[in-house]
């Protein structure tokens, strides 16, 4: 049995990305922006994926840089919660 003080074997995922929705209630949409190298030519591409993160306390606002974390599945979508607003909009 593994005690409580050990570290974790496979830590929960964290992407930075851009809040682009905040219509629902406790729920931010973020687009996340990874750049991944084309398998044949090499060219540097951006791939983004829109993510549902949970948002407590309604916190984060639209153009705020964000910090997720991978979570239990709350919702048919939301997989993430929000850990913390790196930037606020301007």
């Amino acid at each position: 049995m593994p005690e409580a003080t050990e570290p974790r074997h496979n830590p929960r995922k964290v992407r930075e990305g851009m809040v682009v929705s905040t219509k629902m209630d406790k729920t931010v949409v973020v687009a996340v922006v990874d750049r991944v190298r084309h398998r044949r030519y090499g060219k540097t591409l951006q791939r983004t994926r829109r993510l549902y993160a949970h948002d407590e306390v309604n916190d984060a606002r639209e153009g705020d840089r964000v910090r997720l974390q991978e979570t239990r599945p709350m919702s048919r979508q939301k997989r993430w919660r929000v850990i913390e607003v790196l930037e606020r909009a301007k």
